[in-house]
């Protein structure tokens, strides 16, 4: 496979599933899948290098179709360098989170999946049928099928921030004496405060109302944003990556963090945990859209379709330290990572997920303007 890298990126369970030398050879390769061959030109989160050193190989094995692989660090990278491809034509398959489909369909920039192609059976409860698969569905057609899905929590310092579930809360990264020991990603904070002012009544409006129209989006992101500016001096760190989200705590002196799972995963050895809010952990559903200009949509069929497998899906998952999609996924992952799921998600944890909701162009645009702000205040 080929691989193009500019930089750095993200999630939860480390699943380095049971022997991913396995994932390479399962033990029924579909006939079709093994008609498909060539190659597919994939664009994808930055930071994860198990994709390239043992997920693609193991594709390639089991549909002899190579994946030519470009890095990004986020969505945002994504969306400029999938914009660009409208002309160029260099990508096939692009992995946002299913509350940007959207924006990215407004946009001209991808077309439905013809799931006859797809084993839309494969997929757990919840990733690709209900709210799931109302933001991934539009008039009627798929524009998104997933590949994995985690969390946004807090990744804390056993020794100098201990805490545990029921204790631990959002507000936490705005509280006294931590000048210069938080790290958080602007615009999921600004959301972190929204939420927070929401569950002490300080809000005019309920915070999930300002993903509707843009007059009560900025009337609610004004004063969280005017609330965060308050406790600037928290932040030790804004990272947009997940190569940045470690080196906030190794490097940079965070002791407190709100993050995707996989740093709360990958710095469990270094005396730091991961916990779920008492508001509820952020959760988010990434998956595949298909370029419209796609040059090889049955090979990035065969991708989407590979990844919905058990052994596909717990080696992306792996790759991510995150949760597999496809059934039967989690028998093949490492004991250790469902010990480290179940204490970031005790008790009703997981009944109080809160789903990034649907968020629209106009509504990314602000976003970012509202980020820039807070990171520039």
């Amino acid at each position: 496979m080929t691989i193009i890298r500019p930089v750095s990126r993200r999630t939860l369970l480390k699943a380095s599933a049971a022997g991913l030398g396995a994932l390479a050879a399962p033990a029924i390769i579909p006939r079709g899948a093994l008609a498909s061959s060539g190659e597919v030109n994939f664009m994808g989160w930055a930071g994860y290098p198990d994709l390239a050193a043992k997920v693609f190989p193991a594709f390639e094995k089991a549909t002899g179709i190579k994946v030519n692989f470009t890095e990004q660090p986020g969505q945002d990278d994504m969306m400029a360098q999938a914009k660009l491809s409208l002309q160029t034509g260099a990508y096939d398959v692009v992995e946002p989170t299913v509350e940007r489909v959207g924006a990215w369909n407004s946009n001209g920039m991808v077309q439905a999946w013809d799931t006859s192609k797809l084993a839309m059976d494969n997929y757990l409860g919840g990733l690709a049928d209900g709210k799931a698969g109302e933001m991934a569905t539009i008039d009627g057609k798929r524009f998104f099928v997933p590949s994995n899905w985690g969390t946004e929590a807090l990744t804390y310092s056993k020794k100098d921030f201990p805490t545990e579930y029921g204790k631990a809360s959002l507000g936490d990264l705005w509280g006294d004496n931590l000048a210069g020991k938080v790290t958080v990603r602007a615009h999921s904070s600004l959301a972190a405060m929204g939420r927070w002012l929401d569950s002490q009544g300080k809000l005019p409006k309920p915070w999930i109302d300002g993903y509707k129209d843009e007059a009560t989006m900025k009337e609610l992101w004004d004063i969280a944003l005017a609330e965060a500016i308050k406790h600037k001096a928290n932040i030790a760190q804004f990272w947009t990556g997940e190569n940045e989200a470690q080196a906030a705590f190794r490097t940079n002196g965070a002791i407190l963090g709100l993050t995707w799972d996989s740093t709360g995963f990958n710095m469990r050895n270094d005396g730091f945990g991961y916990i779920a809010p008492k508001e509820g952990a952020f959760g988010w559903n990434q998956g595949f859209v298909l370029m419209s200009n796609a040059k090889n949509v049955d090979q990035a069929h065969e991708l989407a379709k590979w990844v919905s497998t058990k052994e596909g899906s717990a080696a992306w998952a792996s790759a991510f330290s995150s949760n597999p999609v496809g059934k039967g996924g989690i028998d093949l992952m490492k004991p250790e990572n469902s010990a480290f799921y179940n204490a970031a998600f005790p008790g009703d944890a997981l009944s109080k997920l809160y789903w990034w909701p649907a968020q629209a162009a106009w509504f990314l645009k602000l976003r970012g303007e509202y980020a820039d702000k807070w990171k520039a205040a």
